[in-house]
């Protein structure tokens, strides 16, 4: 859990000379870009760059969003820029949500070889993946009351965000509003990322959401869609920051609370497989739903599905990680296919316990 994958393949000192030939074409020939780095846990999708900016004599500290190139492996098959830098806008402007404030989004792909957007940088502490933050760390060591806080606090961002009333316009850049239509992308997503090298396991939890499928799924939200504590960042265990939009869609609001849910035991999950203790009185599904209702008036249901289906999403996206590790050499191909999943027993686990009454 201690290595570092690969993720990019650009070089940082030429893309610092670009991004100022690109900033000075935006305010002006005096602008300057330097101390240019990726964060020590850059992002497995998106490349994360920082730098400060400086023009008209102010220094902006500043973080780079950029798509990756394709010879990366990408994790996933397309990333629409636009439609990140637009809703970390309306989640700051209209619910009210500390979204990374936006400065720029760059459509055309010659000033760096990608689009990419730009936006302040925010200080503060993130739960970590790497070592994830169920082995050790701040987090690990807060009081139960600090823990809490951040949960709540944390499940307060998600409650805000679907509670916010937005325009069919607003959310027409996202995907198609509903759960099969999610359900639906998450299978074109599986066949794009594991077509030529199926993986039975995931396979099986396709099948089995069909069986649990819920006869009313809900009214659906504006979701953040990858909304897990270690894309939030906190001072004195209070949101400061939320990042990571690229998986936003329109659907009900326990695809947002499931996830949020699960990345946790996925954590707590590897911490117990490791014969530690990890926190595991922590982002428990009932206390998450639990504020989430007081906070919204909506109690969540069908949990039995949702997780699952989380655990199946992030299923897909861990194989294809694992895609990746092949081709940078990091990894070798598995004789059982199941074995790309890095949670296999756990998603065996639910497979097994939720097996329809005949």
């Amino acid at each position: 859990m201690t290595e570092q994958m690969r993720t990019s393949t650009r070089d940082l000192e030429e893309l610092r000379r670009r991004a100022t030939v690109w900033l000075r074409s935006k305010v002006g020939d005096s602008a300057t870009v330097s101390e240019m780095s990726r964060p020590s846990e850059n992002g497995m999708s998106s490349e994360t760059l920082f730098f400060t900016a400086t023009w008209n004599g102010r220094a902006t500290r500043c973080v780079a969003r950029l798509a990756p190139a394709r010879e990366a492996v990408p994790v996933f098959p397309s990333y629409d820029l636009e439609s990140q830098f637009a809703i970390m806008r309306l989640a700051r402007e209209k619910a009210g949500i500390p979204a990374p404030r936006t400065l720029w989004f760059e459509p055309d792909p010659g000033p760096l070889g990608t689009p990419f957007i730009v936006m302040e940088r925010a200080d503060g502490e993130v739960p970590a993946d790497v070592m994830p933050y169920t082995f050790g760390g701040w987090l690990y060591d807060a009081s139960p009351e600090d823990r809490r806080r951040l949960q709540d606090g944390s499940v307060a961002v998600v409650a805000a965000l679907h509670r916010t009333a937005f325009t069919p316009a607003e959310l027409a850049p996202f995907s198609a509003p509903g759960l099969r239509a999610h359900v639906d992308a998450q299978r074109a997503y599986y066949e794009w990322a594991h077509g030529a090298y199926r993986i039975p396991l995931l396979e099986r939890a396709f099948d089995r959401l069909e069986r649990l499928w819920p006869d009313d799924p809900g009214t659906d939200v504006l979701l953040w869609g990858d909304a897990r504590i270690g894309n939030l960042m906190f001072q004195d265990f209070t949101p400061v920051a939320v990042f990571d939009w690229e998986m936003a869609a329109v659907g009900p609001c326990e695809l947002d609370l499931s996830w949020m849910i699960f990345l946790h035991r996925f954590f707590q999950d590897l911490t117990a497989s490791a014969g530690l203790p990890g926190m595991p009185d922590f982002m428990r599904a009932e206390d998450v739903c639990r504020t989430y209702a007081d906070l919204t008036g909506h109690e969540p249901r069908h949990l039995h599905f949702y997780e699952l289906y989380a655990a199946l999403r992030h299923g897909i996206v861990m194989a294809r990680i694992w895609q990746r590790r092949i081709h940078f050499g990091e990894q070798t191909r598995p004789d059982d296919p199941d074995d790309m999943v890095l949670h296999r027993a756990t998603i065996e686990e639910l497979l097994a316990g939720y097996e329809p009454a005949s």
